[in-house]
């Protein structure tokens, strides 16, 4: 941005539902007070998607937002336009508001989640379990895809693509998928004593266990990890690499 326009105040900001946890909000608020811009980012927090159109017509010189949990595809039928990774993916974490007021939908979780994953992998990895199905696994399998890693989710319900229901995994089946990575809300704070219901006797110093949850830092699922040697990654740096990514996008 030019100088110019970086004496504007523009509006940024995340549509979610029960958002007041939310990174992104404290994230840009460091931001632009470090970099004195005058900018400022609010979370929408709503009941249905169909209130995104309220916002945009209500909300002055909003120029991106980020979508979080439960409305990365439900958004998409509410957008002009998609950008081509976006719509190989299936899912939205990021919106540009363009000047005519067109909304473009991007995906910057992959981005996120690929850049955190990479610099822990090693030859053996080869394979990864996706736990859940939501928005945030369909980045996460676009990623693995691109680096060339298999992998197969699981879910609670057998439905179309899931190969394994959370009752089939067995000790011998965690042994094989030497990557793990949590795509639920199980164990987000408050309700810190929950993990995924998997064989944790099977996880080995072989294992990365990734978490796409923050808060807490290290969740109870990371903590098992972490007992078994594995490496353990948290969601904190994809979070950062994914809103440095929009901040991009939206000054495009």
């Amino acid at each position: 941005m030019g100088n110019a326009q970086d004496k504007l105040k523009l509006k940024f900001g995340l549509v979610g539902k029960n958002i007041s946890y939310s990174f992104s909000r404290s994230y840009f608020a460091n931001k632009f007070n470090d970099e004195e811009l005058s900018h400022s980012y609010v979370n929408f927090d709503i009941q249905s998607i169909e209130e995104l159109n309220d916002i945009i017509k209500n909300t002055s010189n909003l120029k991106g937002l980020n979508v979080t949990i439960p409305y990365k595809e439900e958004v998409i039928p509410l957008l002009d336009d998609l950008n081509k990774r976006a719509r190989k993916i299936g899912a939205v974490n990021t919106i540009k508001i363009t000047r005519h007021q067109k909304l473009i939908g991007y995906n910057t979780d992959y981005y996120g989640f690929k850049n955190s994953l990479k610099p822990h992998l090693k030859k053996h990895h080869k394979r990864a379990l996706i736990l859940g199905t939501g928005g945030a696994s369909k980045a996460i399998a676009h990623a693995l895809k691109k680096l060339k890693i298999k992998y197969d989710y699981v879910s609670r319900s057998k439905k179309e693509g899931v190969k394994f229901l959370y009752s089939d995994l067995t000790e011998d089946i965690i042994s094989s998928f030497n990557i793990i990575i949590n795509c639920t809300p199980i164990g987000t704070y408050p309700k810190v004593n929950e993990c995924p219901d998997i064989p944790y006797d099977a996880i080995t110093e072989k294992h990365i266990l990734y978490d796409l949850i923050y808060n807490p830092q290290q969740t109870k699922f990371l903590k098992c990890g972490d007992i078994k040697g594995a490496t353990i990654i948290n969601g904190l740096e994809m979070l950062k690499l994914q809103a440095e990514k929009s901040w991009k996008i939206w000054n495009k």
